[in-house]
């Protein structure tokens, strides 16, 4: 077991239209949203681009298993999208379980009294709250980061 490791993360919830980011703060107690970035702009130069303003050390993508952990369409793409990220960055990309997350993060904008039409353009930033939120205390009660490492130009295991 290692100790908590210090610094900014970056948390990444890929849809299929936007991809919601958030950042954690230096100390890792707790994740906030940044931005939603539509999937047809760029994601991948976009996410280098806050990775290396916020001087982020890790990138944790979120992936999206069946409640059964199984894979879906939607746990490939983030696979692919996290190895496009690993090959643009030079620091490490993680890939980590978001069973969840989106649902959590519709439930927490309702009990906020919004919308689904009305969240759109924020689920996805909420989304990556949680899972990073989840990677940052899987990490500080286990001692090790959260999700096996994307390796840079292979396709994630």
């Amino acid at each position: 077991m290692t100790e908590f490791r210090r610094g900014i993360r970056l948390g990444i919830d890929v849809g299929r239209a936007r991809v919601g980011v958030a950042r954690s703060d230096p100390d890792g107690v707790l994740a906030v949203p940044v931005e939603t970035v539509p999937r047809k702009r760029e994601p991948v130069r976009r996410i280098a681009a806050l990775a290396a303003e916020y001087e982020a050390f890790e990138v944790l993508v979120g992936l999206p298993l069946n409640l059964r952990g199984e894979d879906t369409p939607s746990t490939t793409d983030a696979r692919r999208f996290a190895e496009q990220l690993a090959s643009a960055l030079p620091i490490p990309v993680r890939l980590v379980d978001e069973r969840l997350s989106t649902v959590s993060a519709h439930g927490v904008l309702r009990e906020a009294g919004r919308s689904q039409r009305d969240s759109r353009s924020i689920v996805d930033q909420v989304a990556a709250v949680v899972l990073l939120q989840q990677a940052l205390d899987v990490e500080r009660q286990s001692g090790e980061p959260a999700g096996p490492a994307v390796s840079p130009g292979q396709e994630p295991a």
